[in-house]
C-alpha cells in the first residue's frame, strides 16, 4: 500500500511539472508571436519580400516590437506584408515611417525594420499603412561585383597592350624609353632651352642699362611704382571710409542712447508734476472739507 502511496505522489510530481512546462512554453511562444497583452497592427506594401516569411520578427530602433503577421501577394509586382506590433510601441512610430527587409546578421533569418520618421508628428493609427524601403538583393551585388571585375579585366588588358607597345613599338615615347641616344639628345634640347632662356635675361637686363632703351625701362618702372602708389591709396581710402562709418555707426548709436535719456527724463519729470498736481487737489479738498466741517 505505501509502495503504491509512493507511485502515485511521483506521478503527481511528474505530471505537475510537465504542466508547469508547458504552461511556460505557451507563455513564452504567446509572449514571443504577441499573443497576450494590447496590440495593433500595420501592413507595409513590398516589390519583393526577399524570403521574408510569417512570423519573423519585426523591429524599430533594434528592438524586437512585433511579428509578420500575414504576407499577401496583390499581384505580379507587389506584396502587402502585415505586422501585429506591441501596443507601447504605437507613440514612436509616425506616419512617416519606413519599412524595410533585412536580414539577422551575415546568414541569419529575415527581419522587417522599421526605421523612425523625420518630419511627421502624427501616430499611426491601428491598420494603417507605411510605406517601403526596397532593400539591396544579393543578384545586384554580384551583378556589381561581376561588373568591377570586368572593368579589372578590360584594365589588366590595356595595361598588357600599352607594356608591350612601350617595349616593342617604333613610337617616339617608345623610342625615347628605349633608345639611350634619343633620351640624351632631348636632354641636351632641355639644357640648350635652359641656356637660350638665361641668355635672353640677361639681354634684357644689357638692353635696360642701354642708353637707347634706357628711358623705355625707367618708364616702365616708374608705371609700375605709379600703379603701386594708386593700389596703397585706394586701400588706404578704403580703410578710412570703414573707420569713418564706424564712427558715424557709434555716433548714431550714442545719439539714439542720448535721445532715449532726454525721453526718459522727460517722462519722470512729467510724471513728477502730475504727482504734485494730484497731492494739490487732495490737499484743496482736504481743506475744503476742514472748512465743511
Amino acid at each position: 500500500m505505501e509502495k503504491q502511496s509512493g507511485y502515485t505522489w511521483k506521478l503527481g510530481m511528474f505530471v505537475s511539472v510537465g504542466l508547469l512546462l508547458f504552461i511556460m512554453a505557451v507563455y513564452f511562444i504567446g509572449k514571443q508571436k504577441n499573443l497576450f497583452g494590447s496590440t495593433f497592427h500595420i501592413s507595409s506594401r513590398f516589390k519583393t519580400v526577399s524570403g521574408l516569411e510569417v512570423g519573423n520578427n519585426v523591429r524599430f530602433s533594434g528592438i524586437n516590437v512585433g511579428t509578420i503577421e500575414e504576407i499577401r501577394l496583390i499581384n505580379d509586382s507587389s506584396v502587402v506584408v502585415s505586422m501585429v506590433l506591441k501596443d507601447e510601441v504605437r507613440e514612436f512610430i509616425k506616419t512617416d515611417a519606413r519599412a524595410s527587409i533585412g536580414s539577422d546578421g551575415l546568414m541569419g533569418d529575415k527581419v522587417l525594420t522599421i526605421t523612425p520618421g523625420t518630419k511627421s508628428k502624427k501616430i499611426i493609427e491601428n491598420n494603417g499603412a507605411i510605406a517601403s524601403i526596397d532593400g539591396i538583393e544579393m543578384n545586384d551585388i554580384m551583378k556589381s561585383v561581376k561588373k568591377s571585375v570586368d572593368n579589372v579585366g578590360v584594365i589588366s588588358d590595356e595595361l598588357a597592350i600599352f607594356s608591350h607597345s612601350m617595349n616593342n613599338g617604333n613610337g617616339a615615347l617608345a623610342r625615347l624609353v628605349r633608345d639611350d641616344k634619343m633620351a640624351n639628345s632631348v636632354s641636351n634640347t632641355l639644357s640648350n632651352l635652359e641656356s637660350g632662356t638665361k641668355g635672353f635675361s640677361d639681354n634684357m637686363e644689357a638692353a635696360k642699362n642701354n642708353f637707347l632703351l634706357r628711358g623705355y625701362f625707367k618708364k616702365k618702372e616708374k608705371e609700375k611704382e605709379r600703379q603701386k602708389e594708386e593700389a596703397k591709396e585706394k586701400k588706404e581710402e578704403k580703410k578710412e571710409e570703414k573707420q569713418k562709418a564706424k564712427e558715424e555707426k557709434k555716433d548714431e548709436k550714442q545719439k539714439a542712447k542720448d535721445e532715449k535719456e532726454q525721453k526718459a527724463k522727460e517722462e519722470k519729470a512729467k510724471e513728477e508734476t502730475q504727482k504734485q498736481e494730484k497731492q494739490k487737489e487732495e490737499d484743496v479738498q482736504k481743506e475744503a472739507e476742514k472748512a465743511k466741517s
